[in-house]
C-alpha cells in the first residue's frame, strides 16, 4: 500500500528565494529515490510563500528509506530557520476507492 502525504510550510518574508532554491534541489534528490512515486511542489496561487508538497512513496519501507536518506536532515536543518512554522506540517492521506 502506498504512503501518501501532504507537507506544508510557509517561507518567511525575505527568505522566499532561498526556500525555493532549497526545495528545488531537495526535490531532485527525492525524485531519484527508488521508492518515490511523486514529489510535487506547489505554492498557493494567492499566497506564494505557502508551500504544499504532495508526496507518494511505494510503501511504508520506501517512506522509511526516504526519512533516513542522508540529505534529509541537512535539508530540514537549512529549511527550519527560513519558515514560519517550527517544522513542515505533515498530513498523511488515504485514497478513497473509486470503484
Amino acid at each position: 500500500m502506498t504512503k501518501t502525504l501532504l507537507a506544508e510550510f510557509t517561507a518567511r518574508q525575505g527568505a522566499e528565494d532561498e526556500v525555493a532554491r532549497l526545495i528545488r534541489d531537495y526535490a531532485l534528490k527525492v525524485r531519484e529515490e527508488e521508492g518515490n512515486l511523486a514529489f510535487d511542489v506547489y505554492t498557493k496561487a494567492t499566497a506564494p510563500r505557502a508551500y504544499w508538497i504532495f508526496e507518494v512513496y511505494r510503501d511504508e519501507d520506501a517512506f522509511k528509506a526516504h526519512l533516513n536518506a542522508p540529505y534529509g536532515a541537512p535539508f530540514n536543518a537549512a529549511l527550519t530557520p527560513l519558515i514560519e512554522e517550527d517544522a513542515s506540517v505533515l498530513t498523511f492521506l488515504e485514497a478513497i476507492d473509486r470503484t
